[in-house]
């Protein structure tokens, strides 16, 4: 994982990338959350093309009227984001989710619920969270939805896979045809196993 770009895009799928929000994950010393502010998951929401740039502006000009919402729209996507990272990682690991994590998904997923609409696209029907531009939470949806179409998906969730760089943590979808794939980039943790092998052979 990258310290110089936090909102590096790896995980090939919109909720994977959420996911990826924390630096060093699963590091007591070095895990860096980047969602500090309201302001900065908007940022990164633009970053994620879930938002446009006009969107953010008009939910910043929003968060300043209300910032105690904007506040606990943060808390709910952190809270949205650890619960679909417990849930995907035990994917990962081919065990089964706690149970208190899938019935605080099915919250979210009952909470955005009433946005959600059927949507024609050409000849093509699909299920989308709908929501106004001006609430503060309009982020979360599509997010989301990436997550609920991934977990339903068939013959797919085999391709989730956690990075095997300790302790980077991030998660991706495995797009390889061989689903060779072992590291969340090879520019990062890919490169400093090769170096850390390369080392070890030298000794």
């Amino acid at each position: 994982m990258s310290e110089t770009n936090p909102y590096m895009m790896v995980g090939e799928r919109l909720c994977m990338d959420f996911i990826n929000t924390v630096s060093w994950r699963e590091s007591t010393e070095k895990r860096r959350d980047w969602f500090t502010s309201y302001a900065k998951l908007v940022d990164w929401s633009v970053h994620a093309e879930v938002l446009t740039v006009q969107q953010a502006q008009g939910l910043l000009s929003e968060a300043e009227k209300n910032p105690s919402k904007a506040e606990d729209v943060l808390k709910q996507a952190i809270e949205l984001r650890e619960v679909m990272y417990r849930l995907f990682k035990s994917i990962s690991k081919k065990t089964s989710p706690h149970e208190e994590d899938l019935a605080r998904f099915n919250e979210s997923v009952s909470h955005f619920y009433q946005s959600l609409q059927v949507i024609q696209d050409e000849d093509q029907f699909t299920l989308k969270f709908k929501q106004k531009e001006k609430n503060l939470d309009t982020m979360l949806p599509p997010i989301l939805q990436s997550a609920v179409d991934l977990l339903t998906s068939k013959n797919e969730l085999e391709r989730v896979k956690q990075c095997e760089g300790d302790p980077c943590g991030w998660l991706f979808f495995d797009t390889s045809r061989n689903k060779s794939r072992r590291w969340c980039s090879m520019a990062d943790c890919g490169n400093r196993a090769k170096v850390r092998r390369f080392y070890q052979k030298g000794k």
